[in-house]
């Protein structure tokens, strides 16, 4: 029997196929630190307005571009950005709160022209908020198995989401603004996470702890090691 036609071993087959193949690698940043940087912002903004911080007559005017870019464009980038990190928790929180902030940016402009003058109670936003709501609860439990910084984020801005539903829903104001506040708070945290993410980037190593789960959460120590599998895909990492 000729050498070609003899069965190949696993490990022969192994051999053949490596010997032949091209490993090709595409590094992916943590989408998350634009993502919260962009949620931080957009959602600081609209929370202080509604909080009553500042505001007119012309705030629309001011409001819609900066929360379509920074909230919306941004943070729907970073949830698709998520998807190729294969981080489903980040690709459906991003995802969904980048193309609400997209939606709210839309309706902003709206009121900004003169199309649309916001109802009292404003019915249709409650049901917004319900959804998102629902869906950020969601999120939030699923971050406990991963992140507790991020699900502090999460359960603030589902918090937040409720209260705004039940406010617009019924035309109580006291739920409008504690809602306000718990989106405020959502910000503030939502900011430490990112910035935590972007330290422990830059410097290879845990600068703000942000209770990951099973992880190095110590000022100080190096998040992870490079290592390098012969059978498989070195320097390719699942998530964030």
């Amino acid at each position: 029997m000729s050498h070609f036609a003899q069965p190949m071993s696993h490990n022969g087959e192994f051999e053949f196929w490596r010997n032949r193949s091209q490993i090709s690698l595409q590094p992916v940043a943590a989408p998350s630190i634009l993502g919260l940087f962009g949620f931080a912002a957009a959602t600081f903004v609209v929370a202080t307005n509604l909080a009553g911080w500042y505001g007119g007559t012309s705030t629309p005017n001011f409001l819609f571009p900066f929360v379509a870019f920074t909230g919306g464009l941004a943070q729907f980038l970073a949830g698709m950005w998520a998807y190729r990190a294969r981080d489903g928790l980040a690709t459906a929180m991003h995802g969904i709160w980048g193309a609400f902030w997209l939606a709210y940016a839309l309706l902003f402009l709206l009121v900004a022209v003169g199309v649309l003058t916001p109802p009292t109670p404003f019915v249709a936003l409650g049901y917004w908020f319900i959804a998102l709501a629902a869906i950020t609860w969601s999120g939030a439990l699923a971050a406990l198995g991963r992140n507790i910084g991020f699900a502090l984020v999460l359960t603030a801005l589902a918090a937040g989401a409720t209260c705004q539903a039940i406010g617009q829903l019924a035309d109580i104001s006291p739920w409008r603004t504690a809602g306000a506040w718990l989106f405020i708070a959502s910000a503030v945290l939502a900011w430490y996470v990112a910035t935590a993410l972007l330290l422990e980037s830059s410097f290879g190593r845990v600068v703000l702890p942000m209770g990951i789960v099973r992880g190095p959460n110590v000022p100080g120590r190096q998040t992870r090691q490079t290592i390098q599998f012969t059978a498989g895909e070195p320097g390719v990492k699942v998530g964030q």
